[in-house]
């Protein structure tokens, strides 16, 4: 089957053509012209999964065309493991954010049909800078996906809302222009040498001299630890996800946020591999103290938004530790842990979102009891937390694991330190569940109503992918390591060997 990218890319438009052309005062109808997008899209990327080799290493499914041939840009994608598991992630999450929020759209400053609209607008680009392989091409589309986001949360959010919106699109438009710098640059040594091409696997095979190429690292580099977030660039998130909708912060920090640590990766270590080996020890260092300050900071937070949002800076600092190990175990780790946290971030802001709904209060404070009151709900909520802090039989456990274990052979010290997250994250998890969840029941809380059958409908899944990829993460696993092997050998570096193997 030829462009199935190019077809999984479209649904999602197709859909919102259907939108436009359907009553603005049939919300219903709305809704279900929304699911009915997401869930073909789904199917196309089961069709993509079908048709992905696992032992190929490179880029498949590729296509190419020319877009904008005087400067050599063209409309080219393709995937890899690491890629297409993304893209999979992504047209899992968005159904079940549509299912589980199905009211969020009625709240907002915009219609619910707009709603729509926007996220399925955002589904499109978050396929696509997934699945691009010329970099200008996934300059543009990285950039695009800060629209439809800056209204999701300006439009449908709640409290502070235009200003947090306003901080995000501020913060990522200057790593977008840094490494819009750097995409030029690229460009310029690639014409110089003959090439004159923006695609990533031609960029690749460059000869760029030791300081041209820390220079082009760093601006791309910036630009994804804003993005991911990554200490110190971080600050935009805490208020984006206290004031976005649960269905909103579940595609920010579940995937999009993603985007970031996927662009390291795919660009940052096959690009400029003397420039990752020198940068390495210090962006380790960055991973740490995103670990145990998002970790410090979750414990002491108040407002349960706010608290997730501080556990998933501790968590990109996880997934950054494995990438610059530059060890398989590291970079399979954090991609794996990429895919967890996707669906660890989903189960946390949907049940989150659902008390703030029930109760009228994200405060932690105001919580107490809900065991009693809405069981359901809050072992729904209790496993996305054991999640979380990586319980073992959870699919994070494995990547955290994978993670540690890659970085130690490396960097021991830095692995000891980022190991005492793993404390600090039970701290802040169990801290939560305690008082949201067990205790007396608190005044306000007795008439709350437990989850409704389309609400079970949509985390039943999620909380059966944190289970079965925590006793069999083979099937996502297996593939990743091929793609780590490929991505090894780009950047030049093996795996340490034991001293009792020599």
């Amino acid at each position: 089957m030829k462009n199935i990218l190019t077809v999984l890319e479209l649904l999602p438009l197709f859909g919102v053509i259907a939108l436009w052309l359907t009553p603005k005062e049939n919300t219903k109808l709305i809704k279900q012209t929304a699911v009915a997008a997401s869930l073909l899209t789904l199917v196309e990327s089961f069709i993509a999964v079908w048709n992905f080799d696992i032992k190929f290493k490179g880029f498949q499914l590729v296509e190419s065309y020319n877009w904008i041939s005087a400067f050599h840009i063209k409309y080219a994608v393709g995937v890899d493991a690491i890629s297409l598991t993304l893209i999979l992630l992504t047209t899992i999450l968005v159904p079940i954010v549509f299912i589980a929020g199905w009211h969020e759209s009625e709240d907002g400053r915009f219609s619910p049909k707009t709603f729509y609209v926007l996220m399925l607008v955002l589904e499109t680009m978050m396929i696509g800078v997934f699945a691009a392989t010329d970099v200008f091409l996934f300059y543009v589309i990285f950039e695009a996906m800060l629209i439809p986001v800056y209204f999701l949360i300006a439009g449908y959010g709640r409290g502070e809302r235009a200003a947090a919106a306003l901080k995000f699109l501020l913060y990522s438009l200057f790593g977008g222009l840094l490494m819009l710098a750097a995409v030029i640059g690229i460009y310029i040594i690639s014409t110089n040498q003959g090439v004159g091409t923006f695609d990533v696997n031609e960029l690749s095979k460059l000869t760029i001299d030791q300081s041209t190429q820390n220079w082009l690292f760093l601006g791309f580099f910036i630009a994804f630890a804003i993005k991911a977030p990554l200490w110190p660039f971080h600050t935009w998130l805490p208020g984006a996800a206290k004031s976005a909708t649960a269905g909103t912060s579940t595609l920010l920090l579940g995937i999009l946020d993603k985007v970031g640590t996927y662009g390291m990766i795919r660009f940052c270590l096959t690009l400029f591999p003397g420039a990752t080996k020198t940068f390495a020890p210090w962006i380790i260092t960055l991973a740490v103290i995103s670990i145990l300050y998002g970790a410090i900071l979750a414990i002491g937070q108040k407002d349960i938004n706010s608290m997730i949002a501080f556990t998933s800076i501790s968590h990109f600092g996880f997934i950054t530790l494995g990438i610059f190990a530059l060890t398989s175990q590291g970079i399979s780790g954090a991609t794996f842990y990429m895919i967890n946290h996707g669906f660890s971030t989903a189960a946390l802001f949907l049940t989150a979102g659902w008390i703030v709904k029930r109760r009228g209060s994200s405060q932690i404070a105001d919580l107490g009891g809900l065991q009693r009151v809405v069981p359901v709900l809050a072992w729904s909520f209790f496993i996305a937390g054991l999640s979380a802090l990586a319980l073992p039989g959870l699919s994070s456990f494995v990547s955290e694991f994978l993670v540690l274990i890659g970085s130690f052979s490396q960097y021991p010290v830095a692995t000891i330190f980022a190991t005492t997250g793993i404390v600090l994250a039970a701290l802040y998890v169990l801290l939560v569940v305690q008082r949201a969840l067990h205790g007396e029941v608190k005044s306000g809380n007795e008439s709350m109503v437990d989850l409704n059958l389309r609400e079970k409908l949509a985390i039943a899944p999620v909380i059966a992918l944190l289970v079965f990829l925590g006793f069999y993460p083979k099937p996502v696993l297996h593939p990743l390591n091929v793609a780590t092997s490929t991505v090894m050998s780009q950047i030049g570096v093996t795996d340490p060997i034991a001293k009792a193997d020599k």
